[in-house]
């Protein structure tokens, strides 16, 4: 909860400086930092070739294709929460390249409608999440973080079998 607090704390000092054009500075913030995960995730799923799915870097470990399902459901879960709604794509279930990016589309889709529509005002309404009552913002902020999270398990598997992330692309 303390991280949650931290980035929230943060994101209102930044996107007060660097969004005060915005009417909406702390909505415009976490929706560009969406925004680069979201295309970072969806590039990476596009890279990873569709054996490599099935990729686990330890046998302790999820495959790549279920960390790509990790996200799916987790996205549209709390999206789904932050609208009034329960949601759940299956995408655990799935196994193919092709239906795993069909799920994480999806998600994306569904979430874009979210953080499209927010608002300041809106943001700091409360709602019941898995992780119990939060502002919507701290939800939002709680999708970026997740995602980055797990961003960072899938590039090593990437890594592992060299293929160089998007993040990573001409460095």
């Amino acid at each position: 909860m303390n991280r949650y607090l931290i980035v929230m704390l943060a994101a209102a000092f930044v996107g007060s400086t660097l969004y005060a054009q915005s009417d909406n500075p702390l909505s415009t913030e976490v929706k560009g930092a969406y925004t680069n995960i979201k295309n970072n995730v969806l590039k990476a799923a596009d890279k990873m070739s569709e054996e490599n799915y099935g990729f686990k870097a330890t046998a302790e470990v999820q495959t790549f294709g279920q960390r790509i399902a990790h996200i799916a459901d987790a996205n549209m879960r709390t999206c789904a929460a932050l609208k009034g709604e329960q949601k759940n794509l299956g995408a655990a279930t799935k196994t193919t390249k092709a239906d795993l990016m069909a799920a994480l589309k999806e998600s994306f889709a569904y979430c874009d409608g979210v953080y499209d529509s927010m608002t300041d005002a809106d943001a700091m309404k409360i709602v019941s999440t898995g992780r119990g009552q939060r502002s919507k913002l701290a939800a939002l902020w709680g999708i970026v973080s997740h995602d980055n999270e797990v961003y960072g398990t899938i590039t090593v598997y990437m890594r592992l079998k060299g293929v160089v992330p998007p993040s990573s692309e001409g460095k």
